[in-house]
């Protein structure tokens, strides 16, 4: 397998991501309402929409409900401390990880 970590910090961000080939416009985001957490949109070049709202949870391909999009790769978040520490407002991309993760 191949990991690449997506660099993220702590702050609402939108950026352009090269994975697996082909570019992405990712978009993050901290919704507090409701214990909320960390949500993320991804869409294609052309800023088309693919996904929205997918929280940033550990233990799970963010991306497996999507298969039908063929991405290419999954998509993880993963704690420093403790693999399934769920990122804070504080800590995404510093105690936090999201990776994208290729056969």
């Amino acid at each position: 397998m191949n990991y690449f970590e997506i660099p993220l910090t702590p702050d609402p961000q939108r950026f352009t991501v090269t994975l697996s080939g082909a570019e992405y416009r990712m978009t993050v985001q901290y919704r507090d309402a409701g214990g909320g957490g960390w949500v993320l949109d991804v869409a294609d070049a052309t800023n088309q929409a693919l996904v929205s709202g997918v929280p940033l949870v550990t233990g799970v391909d963010l991306l497996a409900q999507y298969r039908h999009l063929e991405f290419g790769g999954r998509l993880w978040v993963q704690g420093a401390g403790n693999p399934d520490d769920v990122p804070t407002f504080e800590d995404l991309g510093i105690g936090s990880h999201v990776f994208w993760v290729t056969d």
